[in-house]
């Protein structure tokens, strides 16, 4: 195809040349050197076909534990930009490998998302996609543009890609802000707005990573308008009480790392370790007056070596209590057993409980992230027990279960005769209940938004008006949250408040499912211990149901395999559970769908000769014919089979599984 043959050429004629293009900071030379790298170092072919290389659940899943609370701050990022702008294209975020970690876009796009590579997990590194916005951005450390036919493979120049490096408090490259467009503008002019907003965002949450990071510091904001201060977050300065400077944005590097020129060789001093003073043209007296000066409104002008004048205004760091015992910030906890059992060896469990520990007893509220029956509130009641707040209430919510119209009674409480049918004297609610210890909203993202608004003013205001009161009762407790749901999208869609949202997610867990987690067979064993306990027994499981246990795609995650234990084991007759206790679905899993909702029940051979005669057999040599022979002799027990066969359970159950042999109950 022409067009196609046309762009081959034009690559591959930059590619030709002997040296790469030289490096400078215009768009055009940015796409030419990417040409270069990508024939020359990559050996990849521009005429080829591009498929998207998808990383592992497990890589994706250490990927976002590796990038740890930026990612939180980042993911807010991206949610505000679609939020702002979501005609502007796909908002993507990388780790610094390339790797996508999340994403958000119009679901209208979806049928076209996995064959273009804008989903999470997908690796847009050049070694794999060629010249592109995030990868070439990775390469090149800088924002840009790779639009249409800027892209290395002619199966990828529908994409319009806006994209910005993202980088933490101390300078570290975290990422990359992407913005992908599939029904793309027909030039640069048009997609300009998404290229100021991917560089905006980018300075927005390297700012919101910064003010994290430097929290007890002083930090000096600076900008060319006093007005807009408040706003600034690109060009910030971190100082310690003598008015060193501890840390700086990228944007402050570039703009004053270069103007401090009292070095004897000529050459520009590295900003952090200086002097304010140093810097500015200011005297360490004003200095020291700057840093002590308690105002938040004062704005200040400073000028610099190159005499540039800058507005600048200090956020001091927030007073501690002035009486009682501070908390020591890097003591650890000894007592981490409730969180320690969660895990064996599975490495995503073990970052994230690492993670956990971390956040216990800090004011940091915590979300957790988790498909429905993954322990959300056994994560929840372990963070509890290991805090310090282990003594105290933990009131659990699940606010999918309680009727729109009591959970606001539920939640809240109310006084005596507020409305018909309530308690003489009133009732104190479950967030008053939860008060000193932890209250545990699990499906927040079911919750009115009526009540959304309510919860926010008690997070906000630490005080909780019961339904037909006049005085607001003070409250101090923690708060965790827990959805199966994206509260992003549902921000999208107006149904979760934005300000509630960043409210309860200072810190992201995300549970892994059962069937993705490494130490299976640690939570069988831990789960049927906790079952047979139940029950004033002990149990062990079989080499057979284990290798059934461990190869079931578990739907239903934990709370499914308990539910198939506590079965299991009220079939077994002995301590040992066999492949034959577990329910039918999970000994049968490929079995036609008219069988799995029916739930687990026991073999009754009886019925075999009224339901399902066995066919005539001819062949007494087949294997299938002397099975199902063997099956109908032994009545279909299955121990019975494997003895007479010689064969252990699991074995009986796998040829039974070949030859397509249902038990005659289920037919």
């Amino acid at each position: 195809m022409r067009p196609n043959q046309d762009h081959f050429n034009r690559v591959m004629k930059v590619a030709a040349s002997p040296t790469p293009p030289a490096k400078t900071g215009d768009n055009a030379s940015i796409i030419h050197r990417s040409w270069f790298r990508c024939v020359n170092d990559f050996s990849l072919d521009p005429g080829q076909q591009h498929k998207p290389y998808i990383e592992t659940s497990d890589r994706l899943a250490q990927s976002r534990e590796r990038v740890g609370d930026f990612f939180n701050i980042a993911r807010a990022g991206i949610g505000q930009l679609f939020k702002h702008a979501p005609d502007v294209g796909y908002v993507l975020l990388t780790d610094p490998e390339g790797v996508v970690l999340d994403s958000l876009g119009s679901d209208s796009w979806d049928g076209s998302l996995g064959e273009a590579g804008l989903l999470a997990g997908a690796n847009w590194r050049e070694e794999y996609a060629g010249t592109n916005g995030i990868g070439t951005c990775i390469y090149e450390g800088s924002a840009l543009t790779c639009h249409h036919d800027e892209h290395f493979f002619a199966s990828n120049v529908s994409l319009s890609c806006d994209s910005a490096p993202l980088f933490d408090a101390t300078g570290n490259f975290m990422g990359v802000l992407n913005v992908s467009a599939l029904p793309t503008p027909t030039s640069h002019g048009n997609n300009s707005l998404a290229a100021y907003l991917t560089m905006l965002y980018g300075q927005i949450i390297e700012g919101a990573s910064f003010m994290r990071h430097f929290r007890s510091y002083c930090v000096l904001r600076l900008g060319t308008a006093s007005e807009l201060l408040e706003v600034c977050t690109d060009m910030m300065l971190a100082l310690d009480r003598d008015g060193n400077i501890v840390g700086a944005t990228s944007t402050a590097k570039r703009q004053l790392g270069g103007e401090i020129s009292d070095d004897p060789k000529g050459e520009a001093v590295p900003l952090i370790g200086r002097h304010l003073s140093e810097v500015f043209r200011c005297s360490p007296a004003e200095v020291w007056q700057m840093m002590r000066s308690q105002s938040t409104s004062e704005r200040l002008v400073l000028t610099t070596a190159d005499r540039q004048v800058l507005c600048a205004s200090v956020i001091h760091p927030p007073t501690p209590p002035r009486t009682g015992q501070q908390p020591n910030p890097t003591a650890v906890r000894s007592d981490y057993a409730a969180l320690s059992e969660l895990a064996g060896d599975d490495e995503r469990m073990t970052h994230l409980l690492d993670h956990a520990r971390r956040l216990v007893d800090k004011q940091v509220s915590i979300f957790i992230q988790g498909e429905t029956g993954t322990g959300k509130e056994v994560l929840a009641r372990a963070l509890h027990v290991s805090s310090a707040r282990a003594d105290k209430p933990f009131i659990a919510v699940n606010c999918a279960a309680l009727p729109e119209t009591l959970i606001e009674s539920e939640l809240f409480g109310y006084t005596a005769g507020t409305f018909t049918g309530a308690r003489s004297k009133g009732k104190k609610g479950l967030i008053q209940q939860a008060d000193g210890g932890t209250l545990f909203l699990d499906e927040i993202g079911d919750m009115p938004l009526h009540l959304q608004t309510r919860l926010l003013r008690v997070l906000s205001e630490r005080e909780v008006l019961p339904l037909g009161a006049d005085t607001h009762v003070p409250i101090e407790l923690t708060v965790i949250s827990a959805s199966h749901r994206d509260l992003r999208k549902l921000i999208v869609e107006g149904l979760f408040r934005e300000d509630l949202f960043y409210r309860l997610c200072g810190a992201t867990l995300f549970l892994p499912p059962l069937r993705d987690r490494q130490d299976r067979t640690h939570i069988i064993n831990r789960l049927l211990d906790q079952e047979a306990a139940q029950l004033g027994k002990s149990a062990r499981i079989g080499e057979d149901a284990m290798e059934l246990l461990m190869r079931y795609p578990w739907p239903g995650n934990v709370r499914e395999l308990r539910n198939a234990l506590r079965f299991a084991l009220a079939i077994a007759e002995k301590d040992t559970v066999h492949a034959e206790h577990l329910p039918y679905e999970i000994r049968f899993p490929d079995a036609p769908a008219k069988h799995a909702g029916a739930g687990p029940f026991l073999d009754a051979p009886q019925l075999w000769e009224t339901h399902t005669p066995l066919p005539a057999e001819t062949d007494e040599n087949d294997p299938a014919v002397k099975l199902k022979a063997c099956l109908r002799r032994n009545k279909w027990n299955i121990t019975a089979v494997a003895g007479e066969l010689g064969l252990c359970r699991s074995s009986v159950y796998r040829q039974m599984r070949r030859f397509g042999i249902v038990p005659p109950t289920h037919i």
